[in-house]
């Protein structure tokens, strides 16, 4: 038998935190909850920018459950419906994620 053996080639990429956004529901990628390190969240919408924070909490806020937080009732209050999965921007000094929806 002949056989060619696999090389992986180039640098692994960097991998990214994801934000998806359902009917219902936020759910975090592994590398989105690394970020944040905090099973807590503070949820903030901007209009002027069409932008979802994601801030990492230590006392109220809402509960991450495994990789989901339940936002109906957030996106009920600011009247939005976003759908799909977006890249998240993470910023250090205010444990934050900032979605662009």
């Amino acid at each position: 038998m002949d056989f060619e053996v696999y090389v992986p080639r180039g640098e692994k990429e960097q991998k990214l935190p994801v934000v998806s956004f359902s009917k219902s529901s936020i759910v975090l990628n592994n590398v989105a909850r690394q970020k944040l390190g905090s099973d807590r969240v503070e949820l903030a919408y901007s209009r002027a920018t069409n932008t979802v924070r994601i801030r990492a909490v230590e006392d109220g806020g809402m509960q991450i459950k495994k990789t989901k937080v339940f936002g109906k009732g957030f996106f009920k209050h600011f009247n939005i419906s976003p759908r799909g999965k977006y890249v998240a921007e993470y910023n250090d000094q205010e444990r934050a994620l900032y979605v662009r929806i």
